[in-house]
């Protein structure tokens, strides 16, 4: 069954209209992704399923703005969906059953329901899972969360990892036919599965929140937009599944990160790094926000990788400069969080707060072991160069420099770059 080229058109017109409106906005997009989980599990066609939330979602985004939100928005969609599920597949005799499930929660639908109750809790759960599958490649899980969960428009997946529409739209239709031909499993793991299914949902959100707040290419140092839209699938899964530590922890890292961000960046574009941040300009509501969540992970008594991380930025965000950190209890931390997740990364890192606490010289034994296997990542050359400058090996530090430069391309990385590098070559 093709799409109607003209009315991805006007949904594509009637998203951009609801985001003009705060509130609409928010009610189009949660339930976007309840009533898309929902068709797909009756429907078990998720091309099919998709149309007719586009179709929905057109009709709401014409009548709502100037007849009113719906009491039930759930339930209006749900009925328009049905009603536009009959006009395409009453001659198709597969459908005719699915369509009579599709009225019987149409009409369950018109009593109210409870916001993240079990049954939409458990159907954007499957979606979840399943758009994060691990017989996916990351770059489809990624496409397809943020396509179905998140609600973004194919254009907008695109233009947030900066590859050509085409190439999404190639990704999500490959995605979808692989979940189809492979009979991947349209449900929540079971419990012995799930420790492990759910670290790769995790860690395709985490991918997604990283590259918009600092992204790996183009013209923007960072794509706040695209961060808020990690932190916003984040929330979804806590609210769905609110006794897993791990995923309390991710958002509170998020949430962390991001009441700095008016702080990170100069009105030039040129990067701030933490030493230098006016703290009077993070967002003390939003931090101590999120140390409520880091305290209510904590509680649960199972500590992980995003706890410990975001214990560390919390120790940042609480300290009233940075001469004032507690580096010992960061050190500490990352000793945690190293050996539970043994990477040349944390290594890096851990060594980076070493250097506050022990000096530049420890910091960098730390470190050299670790340059064949991050030897292509600009950071590990950044920090190198930082420490040796420390210690007043200037040329090595402008090696280490220059190294960082080639290997990024993130505009106020390289700038802060060259600027180190003319500092140096000014006081030689």
């Amino acid at each position: 069954m093709e799409r109607d080229a003209t009315g991805e058109e006007r949904a594509d017109e009637a998203v951009t209209r609801a985001a003009v409106d705060p509130r609409l906005d928010q009610i189009v997009r949660e339930e976007r992704g309840r009533l898309t989980a929902a068709l797909v599990r009756i429907l078990g066609d998720w091309d099919l399923a998709e149309e007719l939330v586009q179709d929905a979602l057109v009709a709401a985004l014409e009548h709502w703005p100037s007849e009113g939100i719906p009491d039930n928005p759930a339930a209006w969609l749900m009925t328009t969906a049905r009603r536009r599920a009959i006009d395409r597949l009453r001659r198709h005799a597969r459908y005719r059953d699915r369509l009579a499930q599709l009225g019987l929660e149409a009409t369950a639908m018109e009593r109210p329901i409870p916001t993240g109750g079990p049954l939409a809790a458990d159907d954007r759960l499957r979606l979840i899972f399943t758009c994060c599958h691990p017989a996916l490649s990351r770059e489809a899980q990624v496409a397809l969360t943020l396509r179905t969960i998140g609600g973004l428009e194919t254009p907008a997946v695109a233009r947030a990892f900066l590859v050509p529409e085409a190439t999404v739209a190639q990704r999500l239709v490959r995605a979808k036919r692989k979940i189809r031909d492979a009979a991947i499993p349209y449900r929540v793991p079971d419990a012995s599965e799930l420790p492990g299914r759910l670290t790769e949902v995790l860690s395709v959100l985490y991918l997604i929140f990283n590259e918009g707040y600092l992204a790996s290419a183009g013209q923007s140092a960072e794509r706040r937009e695209l961060a808020a839209d990690a932190e916003w699938l984040a929330s979804l899964l806590v609210r769905l599944m609110p006794d897993e530590p791990e995923a309390i922890g991710l958002l509170a890292l998020m949430r962390l990160h991001l009441a700095r961000a008016g702080a990170r960046f100069r009105s030039d574009g040129s990067l701030v790094l933490l030493p230098d941040q006016d703290r009077s300009l993070w967002e003390r509501g939003a931090i101590d926000e999120a140390l409520d969540l880091v305290g209510r992970a904590r509680r649960m008594n199972r500590a992980g990788p995003y706890q410990l991380q975001a214990a560390i930025v919390g120790i940042h965000a609480l300290a009233p400069s940075y001469a004032a950190t507690d580096w010992t209890a960061i050190v500490a931390l990352y000793d945690q969080l190293l050996q539970m997740l043994p990477s040349p990364v944390v290594a890096l890192n851990r060594a980076l707060a070493l250097a506050e606490r022990d000096g530049p010289g420890p910091a960098l034994a730390a470190i050299e072991p670790l340059a064949s296997r991050l030897d292509s990542y600009h950071l590990f050359h950044a920090a190198r160069g930082e420490l040796l400058r420390r210690l007043g090996r200037t040329e090595e530090s402008r090696r280490a420099d220059r190294r960082a430069l080639a290997l990024t391309d993130n505009p106020a990385e390289r700038r802060l770059l060259s600027e180190r590098l003319a500092e140096v070559a000014e006081q030689a």
